[in-house]
């Protein structure tokens, strides 16, 4: 699946100050301890854990607000995999003080700006698209601040991931497969070199501990008693245990999200009810012909695919090319040209669908087209 906060997470363009540490003080006062450490450790990267001890801070989650709020004024410098911060000397020269606040952006109205592209950790921009009255980015981001689940469902290719990975920057990600296992989730043993072996935690218990979002990839692939181990970290306990691990206690700091994605075509995903009623907004992912034009895509690849998706969605194709798809032809016709990107589009498609994939290409160029296919030596 393919085409990234914890918990407030603000809106773009949200001013609000970083959240009250919760013991009395003033807004803000996380902020300048945050900031008055880095600044005391200059030549030190700091994982948010780390800072969160270091400074004795109740909420992983309100420190990571905290430095995000920095890395956005340029007063730190922020890495990813995992994500760890180092001040700059713009933020020395602050001492300590808060940002100037970005200018709040008007949630509605044309020209408004609120489509605005936003960057993905690989670098690739997402195209916010629009969902209960606002962008699907923003959506996303005040259902996780109210800790509502959310299952994304569509076909492979339509944007799911890319839509996760776009709201929220701090994601986790587990790519379910029927090979699945509690360990993917909960952390597993691995050798040392001196021949010991020392307990790495998984993806769930990491994103628990340091209130971050969870993306459960394939979720309808994976089997459904593994799935369970979900089911305590996502109900009201908020707790889960590590069997293989001394049965040790894990309990979600704010922030913690999950979120699950679910292909319903593809075969052997099945969308039980344990799972279905664990989300409570369940949101359809199509392809966005309009982007995909405005991507660059040829009008007749667009048309040829909208068709084509109408003979899946009436079940006579098993397979119809979505944004994914689309993108990859932008890319090979700027590269190898017109020709070549219908052929390798049409290539792409399963062999059962192949025939009915040409016709709809040939039908919009005009043209005899067959699959990308090597020929003679010249």
């Amino acid at each position: 699946m393919d085409p990234a906060t914890p918990s407030p997470t603000p809106i773009a363009g949200d001013a609000s100050p970083p959240p009250d540490p919760g013991d009395g003080r003033r807004p803000g006062y996380l902020y300048r301890q945050v900031a008055a450490h880095l600044a005391a450790h200059p030549d030190q990267v700091f994982k948010v854990g780390e800072l969160t001890t270091a400074i004795a801070a109740r909420s992983t989650g309100a420190v990571f607000e905290a430095l995000k709020k920095m890395a956005a004024a340029g007063y730190a410098a922020h890495q990813t995999g995992p994500h760890r911060f180092q001040i700059t000397q713009a933020g020395i020269d602050a001492a300590g003080a808060m940002p100037p606040p970005a200018p709040r952006t008007p949630r509605s109205g044309r020209g408004a700006g609120r489509r605005q592209p936003v960057a993905r950790p690989n670098g690739d921009l997402y195209f916010p698209r629009k969902l209960a009255g606002a962008t699907d980015v923003d959506v996303l981001r005040r259902l996780r601040e109210k800790r509502i689940p959310v299952l994304l469902y569509g076909p492979p290719g339509t944007g799911k991931t890319a839509l996760v990975e776009a709201a929220f920057p701090d994601l986790l990600t587990v790519a379910g497969t029927g090979d699945t296992v509690v360990e993917d989730f909960l952390g597993n043993f691995i050798p040392l070199p001196d021949g010991g072996f020392e307990f790495v935690y998984g993806p769930l218990v990491t994103a628990m501990r340091e209130g971050r979002a969870l993306l459960v990839d394939d979720a309808t692939l994976i089997p459904p008693k593994v799935l369970a181990v979900l089911y305590p970290a996502m109900d009201g306990r908020r707790v889960i245990t590590i069997p293989g691990y001394r049965n040790e206690r894990v309990e979600a700091v704010d922030g913690f999200y999950v979120i699950a994605g679910h292909n319903p075509g593809v075969h052997g995903a099945i969308l039980t009810e344990a799972l279905a009623s664990r989300f409570d907004v369940h949101v359809e992912v199509t392809t966005d012909w309009d982007l995909a034009r405005h991507l660059g895509v040829p009008n007749p690849a667009v048309q040829a695919a909208i068709a084509l998706n109408t003979d899946l969605a009436a079940g006579r194709i098993g397979w119809a090319p979505q944004l994914r798809e689309l993108l990859g032809f932008a890319r090979v016709r700027k590269t190898l040209g017109l020709a070549a990107a219908v052929a390798n589009l049409a290539g792409r498609a399963p062999t059962d669908d192949r025939e009915q994939v040409l016709s709809a290409l040939r039908q919009q160029f005009g043209t005899d087209i067959t699959a990308l296919t090597l020929g003679k030596q010249r």
